[in-house]
């Protein structure tokens, strides 16, 4: 009765190995297989009369329609929703079957079983009903360009702030962080219309360095993709491809200028990888000419002044947490002319014509640290970003992206504006989701890191409701959805931005009116000191305590999952939101192919959930609002993980078969277990169905149950536990960051994937295949052993029981072979090794059996 519920993903750039590691891209170059939407055999126009409306009378409000809706063909949704409504029936009558046939051989576990079968369909449930109405959104690119894109070349697009967050420039490779920066300058966008913010988490004077060299390589890199249109607009994957994209008007000239920028870009590598040595030696040779004795060694920049965040050796106000803030403006708007030349990076004099060289405004921001406070993690960090830039730009909307995911497709924010423009309910959508992609995972995706049955299956499933949830990066919000404004048909007229809730800023406090008023300035803000002042004091420590961030406005603080609680807080106020899905995939990052790594992840998602459950964010009682399916969905991410304590039960059930006597859960037990195999069967009929809408494949629908097996007996039920703890002692939960890439082996890029690092959550795991397997070998001998003393009857209890102990293993195969590590590259082992191991516990126990039988006395 098992089904795995939909995973709240948030994967995303945690943490790598140094201070640059190459990026790990795949010879697809991350392009998405074709979006079974507009052309897919089971989709079909949902907005037709929409569409017939608005030509008639020419669009509502004079703006045009500017995405495409699909919905599943009812020759395949009727059929689906049949069979669930089908196993729904099935389910209550096995139930009231065991209710009726209650008699077992340990009542207690039968007790437990039933509740765990309760539960199993429960849950079930709360999985399957919001997705009764998949809708797929594709976003109208052509209709666009022609209402926002002017003849005199100017744009009517709304200006965007890109936030890019990181932590520590040693666990977060700078290089993956420079190449997230260098796609976002050069998407294709209006330059004077978006922003880009670094939030540096760690204060470090090597992170503001490498964003001016990245900079400087910008002013060649930007130009270059602008004149070829090249994709990925990331350089570290583009040029690992073999055959690039491209659709410039000069393909005669991509070639020679694509060598040049290639041959830039390593000696931009070599500079990063320089930073720290140079930022070592130019300290020591300042420090060296103080004359006081006894003075700290202070970090010094280039220009000769000290660093005011973290130094090279910590010193008080000058540590990885305690630090002043910094707001630094790398790159001005372009037109105030600060913007470097092409000279700034390159002697190289490439054609670039009539292409624009501008690069767009690049802001360095640092929130103070200091013990005393409480800093959020990176939801603290996300609203420090957030008041940052509503004192310089004030966006209208907001995208953000972790440091390892990068721009795949170079019109990704186009293609999220087309929904917050669109008349049909655009002034009321809060966040454009896109689905995350990982170009790092290896071939067979081992532990499920593309998470296809939840990108592809569960979130088209939300779209159709009020909108999909926020998972972490990839993501465009409205700015005034941040600050926790009601949406357009429930807010009031006026509203006076308050000190209480926002701040004492009052800079800030102005820059809401004008959100508000959708007020957009055409003339950037001078960057003198007194203005650098002003965004600095939005960043202090203190700025958070006795106003409403991090509860009613911005990224809410106090739990390890802060995106589905933003997004669940946002819903909860009658704004929606839309999954955005694109023929070419939007973005790509990178994920932990390690099985530890990954389960430290899941640990954190699932901790997080449980959190919120047991929160005043609890969907029950939270949010009146929310759409009634669209409740049930959050419900169903806060509880899933206590499905893993009835799983683990279930696991570890074949233990019974170690003991001489037979033991039954249920009994008859021939039908018991029938009737378990026909609803799980009909669980996978139903993954099936989905599988033909989501268009994704049966590895990845298997992958998905394995990794939920594996989960299930490891860190969901730590999960659990945590919370049980936290619950107990008020205490907080705890989850360290995830480490996305740990091996520096350059020879074997998917090297992490063969290390196995022990820690205690493996312990069920470990325990549960072990049982399984025995429970297997001691199956057998038993069947050889009583070969003529069972009746007919025992005979099929036990081929049964076999069945369902294989069915685990062949769950926990995966595990089985990280296990095995670099034992498992050869098939060998792989195919042989568990047959074996069963055999040999088979020839023991009927060895036993004699020995018992016939030598010993009794």
């Amino acid at each position: 009765m098992v089904s795995s519920p939909a995973s709240v993903a948030g994967a995303g750039g945690d943490n790598g190995s140094s201070l640059i590691d190459p990026l790990l891209v795949s010879r697809g170059g991350g392009v998405a297989r074709k979006a079974a939407g507009a052309k897919g055999k089971y989709w079909v126009a949902a907005d037709k009369g929409e569409r017939r409306a608005a030509k008639e009378c020419g669009g509502e409000d004079g703006r045009p329609l500017l995405f495409r809706s699909y919905k599943v063909k009812g020759t395949l949704l009727h059929p689906y929703r049949a069979l669930i409504f089908a196993r729904l029936i099935g389910v209550l009558l096995f139930l009231g079957w065991r209710i009726k046939h209650n008699n077992s051989n340990i009542m207690w576990f039968w007790t437990l079983s039933f509740v765990g079968d309760v539960w199993f369909g429960f849950s079930w449930l709360l999985n399957q009903l919001p997705k009764f109405n998949p809708i797929k959104t594709i976003p109208d690119l052509a209709a666009l360009k022609q209402h926002c894109d002017l003849s005199d070349g100017s744009s009517r697009l709304p200006s965007i702030d890109v936030f890019v967050t990181t932590a520590d420039p040693i666990d977060e490779p700078i290089l993956y962080t420079m190449n997230c920066v260098l796609s976002i300058l050069a998407a294709d966008y209006p330059v004077d219309r978006y922003a880009c913010y670094l939030s540096d988490d760690s204060g470090a004077l090597i992170l503001y360095e490498a964003l001016a060299e990245t900079a400087k390589f910008a002013t060649l890199w930007v130009p270059f993709c602008r004149k070829h249109c090249i994709e990925p607009r990331a350089p570290e994957s583009y040029f690992q491809l073999e055959a690039p994209l491209h659709t410039g008007r000069a393909p005669e000239e991509l070639a020679s200028d694509s060598r040049v920028v290639s041959l830039e870009y390593g000696e931009f590598k070599t500079r990063l990888e320089a930073i720290y040595d140079t930022i070592r030696k130019r300290s020591d040779a300042y420090n060296s000419m103080q004359t006081g004795k006894g003075a700290p060694s202070a970090t010094w920049m280039h220009n000769g002044t000290q660093w005011p965040g973290t130094w090279i050796e910590p010193t008080e106000n000058h540590r990885k947490g305690h630090h002043a803030g910094i707001v630094k403006v790398v790159l001005d708007h372009p037109s105030c002319g600060h913007n470097l030349s092409l000279k700034d990076s390159t002697d190289n004099n490439l054609n670039f014509g009539a292409i624009d060289l501008r690069i767009p405004t690049l802001v360095y921001v640092s929130r103070e640290k200091n013990p005393g406070y409480d800093h959020n993690k990176k939801a603290g960090a996300l609203n420090a970003q957030l008041r940052v830039s509503a004192l310089l730009s004030n966006a209208q909307f907001i995208i953000n992206f972790d440091c390892d995911h990068y721009i795949n497709s170079y019109q990704a924010l186009r293609a999220a504006t087309c929904f917050m423009l669109d008349p049909r309910g655009g002034d009321n959508t809060a966040f454009v989701q896109f689905p995350q992609r990982f170009d790092n995972v290896d071939p067979k995706d081992r532990y499920g890191n593309h998470n296809r049955v939840f990108f592809d299956g569960t979130m088209l499933a939300l779209n159709g409701l009020q909108g999909p949830s926020y998972v972490g990066t990839g993501c465009m919000f409205r700015r005034l959805a941040l600050y926790g404004i009601d949406p357009p048909q429930w807010r009031q007229d006026i509203i006076i931005p308050e000190a209480s809730k926002f701040g004492s800023s009052i800079p800030f406090l102005e820059s809401v009116s004008k959100a508000l008023n959708q007020e957009r300035s055409t003339t950037p803000p001078p960057i003198n000191g007194a203005f650098v002042a002003k965004m600095e004091m939005v960043v202090s420590a203190s700025h958070d305590k006795g106003t409403d961030w991090g509860k009613g406005v911005g990224y809410i603080y106090d739990i390890a999952t802060e995106d589905i609680v933003t997004g669940f807080r946002i819903h909860a106020q009658g704004w929606r939101s839309v999954y955005c899905t694109m023929e070419r995939d939007a973005f790509c990052g990178t994920a932990p192919i390690n099985l530890t790594e990954r389960l430290h992840q899941i640990l954190r998602w699932s901790g997080g959930s449980l959190e919120m459950f047991f929160s005043h964010n609890n969907p029950l009682i939270r949010g009146h609002r929310l759409r009634a399916l669209q409740r049930v969905s959050y419900l169903n991410m806060t509880v899933y993980p206590v499905t893993s304590l009835f799983i683990l039960l279930y696991a570890l059930s074949p233990v019974m078969w170690f003991i001489p006597n037979v033991v039954y859960i249920q009994r008859p037990f021939t039908r018991y277990v029938v009737y378990l195999i026909v609803i799980i069967l009909m669980i996978h009929i139903i993954g099936w169905l989905e599988i033909k809408w989501a268009g994704i494949t049966w590895l990845d629908y298997w992958r998905n149950e394995q990794f939920f097996m594996i989960g299930s007996t490891s860190a969901y039920p730590t999960a659990v536990l945590h919370m049980v703890v936290n619950l107990l002692t008020k205490k907080g939960i705890h989850f360290r960051v995830t480490s996305k890439q740990t091996t520096a082996d350059t020879n074997d890029k998917f090297a992490d994937l063969y290390e196995m690092r022990w820690v205690p959550m493996l312990i069920p795991t470990v325990m549960v295949l072990v049982a399984n397997i025995v429970a297997i070998g001691v199956t057998i001998g038993k069947i050889v052993a009583y070969m003529g003393v069972w009746t007919i009857a025992q005979k099929i209890n036990a081929v049964l029981g076999l069945l369902l102990n294989m069915w685990i293993t062949v769950l926990l195969y995966p595990f089985a072979l990280a296990v095995m590590g670099r034992w498992a590259k050869r098939p060998i082992f792989r195919v042989v090794l568990l047959p074996i191991t069963f055999v040999i516990v088979a020839l023991v126990y009927v060895g036993m059996h004699i020995l018992l039988a016939n030598i010993l006395p009794f």
